[in-house]
């Protein structure tokens, strides 16, 4: 089973939503607009990135907890995170998928043993 969620891993905790909240924001509103969805807010945003939303967004460790956190609830074997929405900087999407690759996975098959 797999879950997959919009993420973004920064440095920070406070990097990664104000990295990730402006692109998100925009399609996520520019999406609602068509199917009669409030604008997205920074409130919202940030309920979504807490840990029982259903965001992925934070720094390293807030992303490997979440993810182990949803492991207990739904036990899957596979994570993917979307992390390029809207008008995110390639650059960013990059740095993102790098604090995966090196920070967050390591982690998450060492505590679940993948």
């Amino acid at each position: 089973m797999s879950i997959n969620s919009h993420g973004y891993v920064a440095e920070t905790s406070q990097a990664a939503a104000d990295e990730y909240f402006p692109s998100y924001a925009a399609m996520m509103t520019a999406i609602g607009r068509e199917r009669g969805w409030s604008p997205m807010t920074r409130p919202a945003f940030d309920a979504l990135s807490s840990p029982h939303g259903a965001l992925v967004v934070g720094s390293p460790q807030e992303v490997i907890e979440k993810i182990i956190l949803q492991h207990g609830l739904f036990g899957h074997d596979r994570f993917l995170a979307q992390i390029s929405v809207g008008t995110m900087p390639h650059s960013n999407v990059m740095r993102a998928i790098e604090l995966i690759g090196t920070e967050v996975a390591p982690v998450i098959r060492r505590e679940l043993g993948g």
